[in-house]
């Protein structure tokens, strides 16, 4: 495999991902809405993509094809967290999230997998999250943006391991990263105030703590398994990263429901 398309590449995790792709030798596509800072990265190219929008991500499959005849990793990175309460976000809010975490990523697997299929070798990556394992208060949306990816790419695995392809999924817990500051942003906007303002400020002294950005994985730690995920021969199905992740889940699978709720509102402080 040589040729690479990442999405979300103009910063944070797709950066640097996209980076470590070019120093193991592939050719490499990043795609963004902001193409000037993924032309800043040495070696990969730059694509422009509206992941909300069908002909933009027709038009970036193409481009990369048209260079360099297919591709043979597609990663699905972008993505970002639409937080508040599911009473309080709008649903065009709730169809956005889904546009860009889903539907878009999906619409550049479709896009890919001919030439995949042609070629009877691919390999595809999503970077859900460990919130496609379990849900919590105020993020309603975003949990299901990444439990839908979790269900697509364990159907998607079945239907493609017959033409040689590969489907991964790499689950981050928490990252140094500026996508926190985002969501706590929607956080405030959409249910700072009303009947659930002490939860949504409870949740946000807990994103900004001294204690969670302790536990944080680095952009680089998360990016290098996304590499691992892409590259090696026999893929494991998931990847899991952050303090504790296989623990969470584990709790999440075996407790009841009632019990890991309560430790979820100890977790985040909540009333």
């Amino acid at each position: 495999m040589s040729t690479a398309l990442i999405t979300g590449a103009s910063s944070g995790i797709g950066a640097r991902t996209a980076a470590l792709l070019v120093e193991r030798g592939l050719t490499v596509f990043g795609a963004a809405r902001n193409t000037d800072a993924v032309a800043a990265i040495e070696g990969v190219i730059p694509v422009k993509l509206d992941l909300s929008d069908d002909a933009s991500i027709r038009a970036a499959v193409a481009q990369a094809t048209e260079r360099v005849g297919r591709v043979d990793i597609l990663i699905n990175c972008a993505g970002y967290g639409e937080f508040g309460t599911v009473e309080e976000t709008s649903l065009d809010a709730a169809r956005q999230q889904l546009e860009v975490n889903v539907l878009g990523a999906v619409g550049l697997i479709q896009a890919v997998l001919p030439g995949m299929r042609d070629a009877r070798h691919g390999r595809i990556v999503n970077v859900s999250s460990l919130a496609g394992e379990f849900a919590a208060p105020l993020g309603g949306w975003y949990h299901a943006s990444k439990f839908a990816l979790e269900a697509l790419s364990d159907s998607l695995r079945g239907e493609v391991a017959q033409f040689g392809i590969d489907v991964t999924l790499v689950q981050p817990s928490y990252v140094a990263t500026d996508w926190h500051d985002t969501a706590m942003e929607r956080l405030a906007e959409t249910s700072g105030d009303g009947p659930y303002a002490s939860m949504a400020a409870a949740m946000r002294r807990y994103f900004s703590s001294p204690a969670l950005a302790r536990q944080m994985s680095t952009p680089d730690a998360v990016a290098r398994l996304i590499v691992k995920a892409a590259l090696t021969p026999h893929p494991h199905t998931r990847y899991r990263i952050g303090a504790g992740a296989n623990i969470a889940v584990a709790m999440a699978t075996l407790l009841p429901d009632r019990t890991f709720d309560a430790l979820t509102r100890k977790q985040f402080g909540y009333a």
